[in-house]
């Protein structure tokens, strides 16, 4: 995800390391700071690859600051990462979120819609977090608030997504696929 979120907003324009780390943490949550320890070596893989270019600018008080920016190789990565994500892109909600924000980069419509269907294929599949031996409680089978609040939240959540990926969809193609 590290990696994705730096081709995706490099995909927007060029940005010193410092001003990405910001957009990524504003997209990631504060919860989950991004260390220079993580973003740094991710950027010099990319670089390495290709993927992303590094030029000195000047910075200030005379201290130069690394521009990144995006090359075409970097593009091309960008879009291919977007359409395959699958496995824990689609089924985890914030990874999931950081697809989302960069799925308008893909240029055809259909490569766009897979990866919806996709995650709604995935959340129209039943799910449950507590179990009575094999068998999934239902928020009314749970004596416990706080655990019946998670199911409670999780229902409403899935739903609503649900609806709008459904809205999605139907306005792009004019039906959802099975």
């Amino acid at each position: 995800m590290i990696e994705l979120m730096i081709l995706g907003f490099l995909a927007e324009g060029p940005l010193h390391g410092y001003r990405l780390r910001e957009r990524m943490e504003q997209l990631h949550g504060h919860a989950r700071a991004i260390s220079d320890g993580t973003l740094y070596p991710a950027i010099s893989r990319l670089v390495a690859q290709g993927l992303v270019r590094s030029d000195s600018a000047p910075g200030r008080a005379g201290a130069a600051k690394r521009m990144l920016s995006l090359t075409e190789v970097g593009r091309d990565s960008l879009q291919q990462r977007l359409r395959e994500a699958d496995g824990h892109d689609i089924t985890d909600g914030h990874r999931f979120m950081v697809v989302l924000a960069f799925l308008s980069l893909l240029p055809e419509p259909t490569e766009r819609d897979e990866v919806l269907r996709r995650r709604l294929q995935f959340l129209s599949e039943p799910a449950g977090f507590f179990y009575d031996g094999d068998h999934p409680l239902r928020a009314d089978e749970l004596d416990d608030p706080y655990r019946r609040g998670i199911l409670v939240s999780a229902r409403a959540t899935s739903r609503a997504e649900r609806a709008w990926l459904t809205e999605m969809l139907e306005g792009s193609s004019g039906r959802v696929a099975p």
